[in-house]
């Protein structure tokens, strides 16, 4: 803001400009729509990812879940699986633990452990390993793939949808 020196011959036009305009210019002001608001960039990091398991889990009332959530990993959730004994016995492991750390969700179960990983299907657990290596390594859920009849390029969305839509 510029400060100005107050003199006797300026100081008329100082209050004259700090006054309210007249009613005629406010009603007018008031009828004009203000220009809207410049479109704001969300620059916020994305930290959980939405997902539909291809084949789903079946809990133990015979339940079928096939949406979820997964969040970004941190270096802790990467760390912790190389000191649990079960990794250590059997380093296959490792993805188990880690997938059971990092998925917030399967369907309405919101308590995710190894146990629930380990009676996933194959398919579902092999899906999910692929879907954190995008989300934590890509920052994003999308695949470039190519039409095996037309050769066309695109991306495809791995985060849902049913097998073969796209």
């Amino acid at each position: 803001m510029r400060r100005r020196t107050v003199s006797a011959g300026n100081l008329e036009e100082i209050l004259q400009a700090t006054e309210p305009a007249p009613v005629s210019e406010q009603a007018a002001v008031a009828t004009t729509t203000p220009a809207a608001p410049a479109p704001r960039e969300d620059h916020r990091l994305r930290t959980e990812f939405e997902f539909e398991l291809p084949r789903g889990y079946v809990d133990e009332a015979g339940t079928l879940h096939r949406q979820g959530s997964m969040r970004l990993a941190t270096a802790r959730d990467e760390l912790r699986p190389q000191i649990d004994l079960r990794v250590k016995e059997n380093p296959a492991y490792l993805s188990v633990v880690l997938l059971s750390q990092v998925i917030t969700r399967i369907g309405a179960i919101t308590d995710v452990h190894a146990e629930i990983v380990e009676r996933m299907y194959a398919t579902d657990v092999a899906f999910l390993q692929d879907f954190y290596r995008r989300v934590n390594s890509e920052g994003h859920t999308r695949a470039a793939v190519t039409c095996p009849h037309c050769e066309g390029g695109f991306e495809v969305d791995l985060s849902g949808g049913r097998l073969g839509e796209s």
